[in-house]
């Protein structure tokens, strides 16, 4: 029996379209979506013929219809706000080549179903539905489909078709009508049918108010359904649904659980609690709790806890984690996975590193360190801050391993932001964990494994897919290790809905170093500003000798730095100027020589060739050579465009014809076809090209060990793109120049004064990404929402904005996974009522979460938003009081460039309006909506404007090369110094540790007191050895303190002596074992480092054995005797040298 059978003695037309439209919901969603509409518009008709409070509108259209300000506030905007939805949705089902979803063909049913409720209920003559009666989403089947709906052009055609039935049965009933009765009896009868629906809406409005629910409820537990069956629940089974328990705190002892999820051995895997949406979903927090304990008490396992509202949704495995929200609810396999990992998973300190992967210590610290955060700290969230070169992949591949052979997780995903980046770290995978079975979302989107590598945009397309059965491949819960590769505020900002979709650990890693990182990106982490989970600077590497120090050289190039005036040139070149071909306006004419072109411009649209001719004879002068000084090493040039990178190569092979027949430099960018051969090239040492000329493609994720000069001929601002582009030299290169002559730098040729820039102690943020045109236009509006509302003024004009964004909203897909998470918000703002008044709150909410989602409104020319952004801060000055001198400046521009163009008919149609905006006088008195009407007729118009025909320029002027001056990079040295020293302090420890039996180097590892002697006796044996200066062993003493704490630190301290030295501590009657195990932790880091300072016995490891620090473990006297042995090995390789030097 169809839900809509109230209507059918009454409304016989509407229940037809209604019931057809209930039969194929699930079927066919698309016409089901279109017959809805029908039965609403003939419905509302119907209204507007028979009740005399409402007036006759001046069209017949449906829209016309329902904007009339007496049918918008019937039932306090509740009528309108079903008729709106219905209609919108019906409108987009005709037009848009996706069809509806089931959800949305089911959310517009339930629409549908209020407003015949409200329509038979308020004009219904006989019996009235029972008001207490509600839309049943579940009664819903799978009609057969009618196959001839399928297409977006036969959903058009069936729209046509149907207004065409409606209009021929209309005239069928007057022609039938007309038979039978005369003029006079037709409108008696409608005057009789008039004064009945009258009576039958006076007796509606004796109910209360509050006796029908408009809430939804039903429809909002079907939307839970459908999450269930997303995630392969099909709920077909009694048990699933109002399960009983027993043992619960009431009278009766007996509770009825929403949803229980079963495993195939007949235990619970998890339960499902559902509030209403008015609620709060912790109000059945400890309602769930109750009932997974009844549940644990009768089948010995307790189930996982989802609690939701229908909107939030909460996982709560309280075995383990804190609750957290979640978008959507886990599969079998996922949730038998949570369930055995109570007992299945490891402790992560118990469970070995993988060293065929990692075999750095910085590895295996930032490892442990994500670890802990993870166990002990339980967090879910870690940002790793690592200098480009180190070893990121392999760290993460790595943890991966770790974290799944101790049964933490399954499945990882890996994203990256450029292709380039997938493959290489797809190729990682398969080298170091084969075993994962590596997917490449971005080529082999179907396959199945244990690692899955995409890029962002790809995983956004991947989200919404859903097989054949209606499951989704990616839910919720698919992916247990998220790992973003360099994590930053605008990557997070603008894809920070996978975040947030998946239930996973989230790992960020990061090559820009840790105090230059910004507050926001710490703050998504959830981590304080400036303390990532772990970090290792590109400073720390060079005196590990893990890797090289950049060299920098500002090199000032006049016209790179300062652009080109025409009064500094020659007379000849001044001849030169005023003869070149600087373009044409939009009407043919040439245009003007300019008095100077900008230093930006340069590169752009005019290319030198003196410029360009002076920076490759720099290059190729003081550039690292390599085979034997033959041969210019590796290098990059960052060049500012395609055009650009082309000039450079054309200027390269006319000044070095001889190198190579062409192929010694090549441009490699993304426009070039098969790039990916001349990269592979590249990376072969002794295979041209030697050079390559790349715009971003190479800026970032390419590993050439022997690149040596990097040439920055472009402006670089952001920091994390300068220091992926600083990357590129960094990697250690052995035997580079010959057998035992390893790379030790690489030297940066800067053109653009970007070393300046990043030597600076405090630089700005890396700005977020600029967010996007329809976000700016979504909070301009909002803004001038509240500006009206602070003014008490504009009415009107605030009307027609809540309506424009509540129609933006109205356009959100329900479906998205960009907007499921926030759809309590937006179903509360589709309602035309919540926009009378707007606080604070809600303001922000609509900003900060609304604004950035996307909608199905029909695509717009990315110029005319822009205008609408540039009218729309204009009338937001002008409201404010505040000067709007730069958009009034802008806007008399584009008036201009308009009526240059009057010829188009469209554009002569506004001439008035547009010579009228460029005199004063228009802008004297000008009113919000004059500007608004300025906005409405020219937005379209913007885009026809012609850019000026822009000439590309070449010319020779003679450019001014001044003298390179090296800039030293902060935390780096970026020296030659600082080369030296990591090369001296590599040789020091190979040698040292090969002299170990040296009386003075034994006595280093013995923790006995140092004299001054001894330190001259160790330089003594450095110089000897061809080790080492008084430069450099000044530097060791002043990073380490003291010369032999420097020595120290490369020897280790002998274990043996160690262990005397806390001899008291290892007695296990006297103290535990954790205690114990907490001093044999020192003793380790001794003997490998030679020194632990105090602070560190506060950090990882030592917070695995005591969490809140040393105190936890050791009463106050013993841990001062545990502080003072530490100071006192520390002490006794820090004696200073007082002695002359008797080698010197």
């Amino acid at each position: 029996m169809s839900q809509f059978s109230f209507l059918a003695s009454e409304f016989p037309d509407e229940y037809s379209m209604a019931e057809w439209a209930e039969r194929h919901a699930l079927s066919d969603p698309g016409p089901a979506v279109i017959y809805a509409r029908k039965a609403l518009e003939s419905g509302v008709k119907w209204v507007f013929a028979y009740d005399r409070s409402l007036p006759q509108p001046y069209d017949d259209q449906l829209n016309t219809y329902l904007n009339e300000p007496a049918f918008k506030a019937l039932e306090n905007g509740h009528v309108f706000n079903v008729a709106k939805r219905i209609q919108k949705a019906g409108n987009r089902a005709v037009h848009d080549a996706k069809p509806p979803s089931k959800l949305e063909a089911v959310e517009v049913l339930s629409a549908l179903w209020q407003f015949c409720f409200w329509l038979a209920f308020t004009y219904g003559r006989g019996a009235k539905p029972n008001p207490s009666t509600r839309f049943d989403p579940h009664q819903l089947t799978i009609a057969k489909r009618a196959e001839e709906a399928a297409t977006l052009a036969q959903r058009k055609e069936l729209e046509d078709r149907l207004a065409i039935e409606a209009d021929e049965a209309a005239l069928a009933r007057q022609r039938a009508d007309e038979l039978t009765l005369t003029v006079e009896q037709l409108e008696a009868e409608k005057a009789a049918l008039i004064a009945a629906v009258a009576a039958a809406k006076k007796a509606a409005e004796d109910v209360p108010a509050d006796a029908h629910d408009w809430s939804e409820f039903e429809t909002r537990r079907y939307q839970i359904d459908t999450l269930l069956a997303e995630a392969g629940w099909k709920l077909t089974h009694v048990r699933d649904r109002e399960f009983e328990v027993h043992g619960m705190p009431t009278q009766s002892g007996v509770g009825y659980v929403d949803y229980v999820l079963w495993g195939d051995d007949g235990r619970p895997l998890a339960l499902v609690e559902a509030k209403k949406t008015m609620v709060s979903p912790a109000t059945g927090q400890q309602q769930a709790k109750l009932y997974a304990d009844c549940l644990q008490q009768a089948t010995g396992q307790r189930p996982v806890i989802f609690y939701t509202n229908g909107y939030e949704h909460w996982l709560w495995d309280d075995t383990t984690y804190a609750p957290r929200p979640v978008q959507g609810f886990l599969t079998k396999d996922e949730l038998q996975l949570l369930v055995q990992r109570r007992t299945a998973r490891l402790p992560l300190a118990a469970v070995q590193l993988n060293r065929l992967i990692i075999e750095r210590y910085y590895q295996e610290r930032a490892i442990r360190a994500i670890a802990e955060h993870f166990e002990h700290d339980q967090q879910r969230k870690a940002l790793v801050v690592m200098a480009t070169g180190a070893g990121k992949t392999r760290t993460v591949i790595a943890l991966a391993d770790l974290l799944m052979r101790a049964n933490w997780v399954k499945r990882v995903l890996f994203l990256a932001d450029r292709t380039a980046l997938v493959n290489q770290a797809v190729n990682a995978f398969k080298a170091h964990l084969p075993a994962s079975a590596p997917v490449n979302l971005v080529t082999e989107g179907d396959e199945d494994g244990r690692v899955y590598v995409s890029t962002y945009q790809t995983m956004v397309g991947k989200i919404d897919e859903l097989r054949a059965d209606g499951t989704r491949r990616f839910g919720a819960g698919f992916f247990d290790l998220v790992v973003i590769d360099e994590a930053h505020r605008s990557v997070y900002r603008k894809y920070r809905g996978i975040f947030d979709y998946f239930d996973s650990y989230l790992v960020g890693l990061t090559a820009t170093p840790k105090d230059e990182v910004d507050t926001n990106t710490y703050e998504l982490f959830d981590l304080e500003t400036g303390v990532p989970t772990d970090a290792y600077s590109l400073d720390e590497a060079v005196a590990d000798g893990f890797l090289v120090p950049p060299r920098g050289v500002s090199v000032p190039l006049k016209f790179v730095r300062e652009g080109i005036r025409y009064d500094e040139l020659s007379e000849d070149e001044r001849d030169d100027w005023d003869e070149i071909d600087w373009g044409e306006d939009d009407e043919g004419n040439p245009l003007d020589p300019p008095d100077e072109v900008g230093a930006a411009k340069l590169n752009k649209w005019l290319f030198n060739e003196d410029t360009v001719d002076k920076a490759l004879a720099h290059l190729m002068t003081n550039g690292i050579r390599v085979a034997g000084g033959d041969r210019l090493g590796k290098t990059i040039i960052f060049a500012k465009n395609q055009r650009h990178a082309d000039y450079i190569y054309e200027r390269f092979i006319a000044n070095y014809p001889q190198l190579d027949a062409g192929n010694f430099a090549r441009v490699i960018t993304h426009s070039v076809k098969y790039g990916q051969g001349l990269i592979d090239d590249f990376s072969n040492k002794d295979k041209a090209p030697h050079i390559a000329i790349s715009v971003d493609m190479l800026d970032t994720g390419i590993d050439v060990p022997e690149c040596v000069n990097l040439v920055f001929f472009k402006m670089v601002r952001s920091k994390t793109k300068f220091w992926q582009m600083i990357g590129r030299g960094t990697r250690l290169c052995p035997g580079l120049f010959g057998p035992g002559d390893d790379k030790t730098e690489f030297r940066v040729f800067d053109f653009c004064q970007n070393l300046e820039f990043f030597s600076q102690t405090l630089l700005p943020a890396d700005g977020a990404a600029g967010a996007p045109l329809s976000e700016q236009i979504f909070k301009a509006r909002l803004e001038l929402i509240q500006t009206f509302d602070a003014l008490k003024a504009g009415a009107a004009e605030r009307a027609e904005l809540a309506d424009v964004l509540r129609a933006a909203i109205e356009s959100m897909n329900a479906g998205n996974f960009l907007v499921r998470p926030h759809l309590q918000l937006i179903e509360r703002f589709r309602d035309g009522a919540s926009w009378a008044t707007l606080s604070v709150g809600d303001l922000a909410a609509l900003a900060d979460r609304v604004a950035k989602l996307p909608t199905q409104l029909e695509p717009e020319h990315e110029d005319a938003k822009r205008f609408d952004v540039l009218v729309l801060n204009t009338q937001l000055g002008l409201l404010r009081g505040e000067p709007f001198d730069r958009q009034r400046r802008v806007l008399i521009q584009i008036a201009g460039l308009l009526e240059d163009q009057q010829t188009i008919p469209a554009i002569a149609a506004e001439l008035e309006l547009l010579q009228a905006m460029q005199h004063d006088e228009w802008w004297v008195d000008v009113t919000y909506s004059m500007l608004e009407q300025v906005r409405r007729r020219l937005r379209l118009l913007v885009p026809l404007i012609e850019r000026t025909k822009k000439s590309i320029v070449y010319t020779n002027f003679n450019d001014q090369l001044g003298d390179g001056t090296e800039v030293e990079l902060p935390g780096i040295g970026g020296s030659v110094a600082s080369a030296e020293f990591a090369q001296f302090r590599k040789k020091a420890e190979h040698f040292l540790k090969e002299h170990l039996a040296e009386a003075a180097v034994a006595k280093v590892r013995s923790g006995e007191p140092l004299t001054a002697a001894d330190i001259d006796e160790l330089q003594r044996i450095l110089v000897a050895a061809g080790i080492g200066n008084d430069d450099t062993f000044e530097q060791a003493s002043r990073n380490a303190g003291s010369f032999g704490l420097f020595i120290r630190s490369l020897v280790g301290l002998d274990r043996a002596a160690a262990k005397a030295a806390f001899a008291e501590f290892l007695d296990d009657k006297r103290y535990s074992k954790n205690q114990i195990k907490f001093v044999t932790l020192i003793i380790d880091e001794l003997t490998e480092h030679g020194v632990v300072d105090a602070a560190r016995v506060y950090e990882s490891p030592y917070d695995s054995v005591a969490p809140t620090g040393p105190e936890a473990l050791f009463p106050g006297a013993d841990l001062d005797r545990l502080f003072a042995t530490i100071n006192a090995l520390t002490k006794a390789a820090a004696t200073p040298r007082t002695m002359p030097r008797p080698w010197a």
